[in-house]
């Protein structure tokens, strides 16, 4: 029984929730879970309208994973705001999608950025570096500053590196020719140009199957018709227990006080109730004690 509940919840992408970190990205099965999870707790956040800063996101994505880092938030986030303030307010569908390009593809991502500065900074791919006495210490990579920003690389250049990369990555990557479509509409591109290519692209979030077009996002029929099961089973409940608290006595006062009502005690000054028998009977007893005193006589 235990592992038929349990195949259910894989199945049904309920086995990450509230699960540590190391679990929901440990397969990309779990990744799609948890990016389904996240959308189909919140979406209502979208539903409504509202717009949340980064740190509000953050503390979402950590109800469901309480050690979620911060980290791949920011990262996240630097995809929708680009060079604006990392406390600027988002829409949930932009963040929606920036996170699974950032959470999905992460590995790759990574990988992307030091191959983009390495085009940065005109490092031949085919270059070995090897370490000497002077300059065995590891090398700092240059942080993405705002001359890449602004002037990126050459974008038939950058996708030879990147169809390379897909080629021998062990972890998952989007589809070659949708990344290859990406970059054959551009000369040169900058790397928060690619990543808010990926996360807007149609192809990639159909080919990657967790979340639903943009179109799509704020409608889910299987949710919204638990919702309203639990609705009208909670009226239901609560219903008859309003109905009996109207009666007489049923959760009223007029029950509590008869419940409530002090016991009578008997007074001092009150007379003895008679217990021995009839009124008839006490008087012959009466009498006939009288009886014999004045025979005594």
């Amino acid at each position: 029984m235990r592992r038929s509940w349990s195949f259910n919840s894989v199945c049904q992408g309920t086995h990450i929730l509230f699960r540590e970190f190391s679990f929901i990205q440990a397969t990309p099965h779990n990744r799609a879970s948890f990016l389904r999870a996240f959308w189909r707790c919140f979406r209502t956040v979208g539903k409504n309208g509202d717009l949340l800063t980064m740190r509000e996101y953050h503390c979402l994505l950590q109800l469901l994973c309480p050690d979620f880092p911060l980290e791949l938030t920011q990262k996240a986030a630097r995809i929708v705001l680009m060079d604006d303030a990392m406390d600027c307010l988002m829409s949930f569908s932009d963040f929606l999608f920036a996170f699974q390009i950032q959470f999905y593809y992460s590995e790759f991502l990574e990988s992307v950025a030091a191959i983009y500065q390495d085009l940065l900074s005109g490092k031949n791919p085919n270059t070995v570096i090897v370490p000497t006495s002077s300059s065995g210490q590891h090398r700092q990579r240059p942080a993405l500053g705002d001359a890449g920003m602004l002037d990126g690389v050459e974008a038939s250049l950058f996708y030879q590196r990147l169809e390379n990369l897909c080629d021998r990555h062990k972890y998952s990557c989007p589809p070659p020719a949708l990344v290859k479509e990406i970059l054959s509409n551009v000369q040169r591109l900058t790397f928060y140009g690619f990543l808010v290519a990926l996360s807007k692209h149609h192809g990639i979030n159909q080919a990657l199957g967790a979340l639903p077009d943009k179109g799509d996002l704020m409608h889910d029929p299987a949710m919204d018709e638990e919702l309203e099961r639990l609705v009208v089973r909670s009226r239901l409940y609560r219903t008859p227990r309003q109905q009996r608290g109207k009666e007489p006595g049923a959760f009223g006062f007029e029950g509590r006080d008869k419940l409530e009502a002090p016991e009578r005690v008997p007074s001092a000054l009150a007379p003895t109730p008679n217990i021995g028998g009839s009124p008839e009977s006490e008087r012959r007893v009466t009498l006939g004690r009288e009886a014999g005193r004045r025979g005594g006589h």
